[in-house]
């Protein structure tokens, strides 16, 4: 299920696992090449990382509206499946856990 709150900071920060469907790394970048990344404004790419065996792609995304991963899904998902994780910065993190120690 994805946020649709923010946290602290005003944007919430996304690291997406994308597991390309046949094993069809080609069909995506043939996509991505031709079409662009097809973000819905107020979606933002943040950086991507792609498995060595070009079985996933991992994309940090951030955005204020969850429902934004949602839209821009839609437009990938006959070549891809979808996993969304809400991730918080380290430092961020440090910052909450340190006055619990």
């Amino acid at each position: 299920m994805l946020p649709t709150t923010d946290h602290v900071g005003g944007s919430m920060l996304f690291m997406v696992i994308e597991r390309f469907k046949n094993r069809d790394a080609k069909a995506v970048y043939r996509r991505f090449r031709d079409k662009g990344r097809m973000t819905p404004e107020g979606l933002t790419y943040v950086g991507s990382w792609i498995e060595a065996n070009w079985d996933r792609c991992f994309q940090l995304m951030e955005c204020q509206d969850a429902r934004l991963l949602q839209q821009w899904v839609t437009q990938w998902q006959d070549l891809c499946e979808f996993e969304f994780i809400s991730v918080v910065p380290s430092k961020d993190a440090v910052e909450i856990i340190t006055p619990l120690l």
